[in-house]
């Protein structure tokens, strides 16, 4: 049994091809449901973002199930295989989960540390889950990636210095505002760059955003997705004096806001700062303007200093989460090899258990006279006293259940403790699907021959166990 990643993104396929296997939130269940159908797929997650289509599966043959996925994928999307092959990437095992890890901390995003991926892997988990797609693996395993993404997030600061140019500008407001929700913004241009800046402030908590294009039409468009006002650029020019924050992205070959101008405002102003942000190019803005006093001008090479700062920093911070993943990693690896001693763990633990109860029926039919305080301290006592004894043992057969010779250590417990007829009957009370997540010998290489010539070694260790 495996687990596999299948999937393409923004650093192997071109946008023209990632927007043909976008999936939108409504059919996603659907295309959960099939690709749950999907020939040799044990469990399964979607993550699809318009930067990302994954699929996540647990499967019993790797090989031939990544046959199977590429001919879901085929299908559902209705897109020849020799037109996506070459965009596809494939991990498995132990680097599928270093990989997950990293998707859902934001080390395999575009912009490095952002937390949006966080909320788009837990929804798709929760969707899988809902849908009866996962299992015991993938609910470990998908529950083990939000939960270390969070404390990535918050044992680290990757997500707080700005690493695009319209959210440092946005940033550099709050140095010096503070906040933006009692600033009345004003927006020079209504193209890409403008649109972000504008998303960035209104997350922010600008409620008052004036947009000023030549062509108003544009500037209403962008005005009415953030309940903005839009504006000529001469009415724009004549009020400039009421604005606090003026950030200007146009494609005008000459000055938009010159020196005289910002002047005349300032005098309006009775001394209340004006931020100006320039991130056009050429420039919008006369320089000189930030000579004038309570003026505040950036450029957009201030604000790619900024951000190649901020980066720096986050490469910092990855490093450190990149230690959490390899040993987040290594949990899950131990967990996933240490699966098929429950049956073993639960039927001595059963066993004991019977034997605790008619060890005790016994003894309260000699000692008819006790009292329900007495049989209470007489059952706990006898209790712990198995418990201690199949402590150790139960510890070891753990330890070396992840090892090579895991699956020579368990029917060597088996026989020790003769539990073959307690195991076979909880092996046959599991489903079909949990028997298949047992079998995690699958992992190991290991020849009978070899098996048998270390049996010595691990009686041994079994022995010592015990002592």
């Amino acid at each position: 049994m495996h687990l596999i990643v299948v999937g393409l993104n923004y650093r192997t396929a071109p946008v023209e091809v990632r927007e043909r296997f976008a999936i939108s939130d409504r059919d996603l269940p659907q295309a959960l449901e099939a690709f749950k159908r999907t020939t040799g797929i044990l469990e399964g997650v979607i993550v699809a973002t318009c930067n990302r289509t994954e699929l996540y599966a647990v499967v019993d043959r790797h090989t031939l199930c990544g046959h199977y996925i590429r001919s879901f994928m085929e299908q559902w999307f209705n897109v020849p295989r020799a037109e996506f092959n070459r965009h596809l990437y494939m991990y498995e095992d132990d680097m599928a989960i270093e990989h997950l890890f990293r998707v859902v901390c934001g080390l395999d995003s575009m912009v490095i540390g952002e937390t949006q991926i966080l909320g788009q892997v837990r929804d798709a988990f929760l969707l899988a889950q809902e849908r009866k797609a996962t299992g015991t693996l993938f609910n470990r395993l998908f529950k083990q990636a939000v939960t270390l993404a969070k404390r990535a997030h918050s044992e680290t600061s990757i997500g707080e210095n700005a690493v695009s140019v319209s959210y440092a500008a946005v940033e550099l407001g709050k140095r010096i505002f503070g906040r933006f929700d009692n600033k009345r913004v004003m927006i020079l241009g209504a193209g890409k760059m403008s649109e972000l800046t504008a998303k960035h402030l209104s997350s922010n908590g600008a409620k008052e955003v004036w947009v000023v294009n030549r062509t108003l039409e544009r500037a209403k468009e962008l005005a009415i997705k953030f309940n903005g006002m839009a504006m000529p650029m001469d009415e724009a020019l004549a009020r400039l004096h009421e604005a606090d924050i003026v950030i200007s992205s146009t494609g005008a070959d000459r000055f938009v806001l010159s020196r005289d101008t910002v002047a005349r405002a300032m005098e309006k102003r009775k001394k209340k700062p004006l931020f100006l942000i320039d991130i056009a190019v050429p420039r919008d803005i006369e320089p000189a303007c930030g000579d004038l006093a309570n003026v505040y001008l950036y450029d957009i090479d201030d604000l790619e200093g900024i951000v190649e700062t901020n980066l720096a920093k986050r490469r910092k911070e990855a490093a450190v989460i990149e230690k959490m993943i390899a040993e987040e990693q290594r949990e899950y690896l131990h967990w996933y090899a240490t699966l098929g001693v429950a049956p073993l763990i639960r039927g001595l633990q059963e066993k004991t258990a019977s034997i605790h109860q008619q060890t005790l029926d016994s003894l309260l039919r000699k000692l008819p006279d006790l009292d329900e305080r007495q049989i209470k301290v007489i059952r706990k006592l006898t209790k712990s006293m198995l418990n201690q004894v199949i402590h150790d043992p139960i510890l070891r057969v753990k330890e070396l259940a992840a090892d090579k010779r895991g699956e020579a250590a368990m029917n060597l417990f088996v026989q020790m403790f003769d539990l073959e007829d307690d195991v076979n009957r909880i092996k046959k009370e599991m489903t079909a699907q949990e028997r298949a997540r047992l079998d995690v010998s699958s992992q190991a290489e290991t020849k009978a021959p070899e098996k048998q010539a270390e049996s010595p070694s691990l009686l041994s260790h079994l022995a010592g166990a015990l002592r």
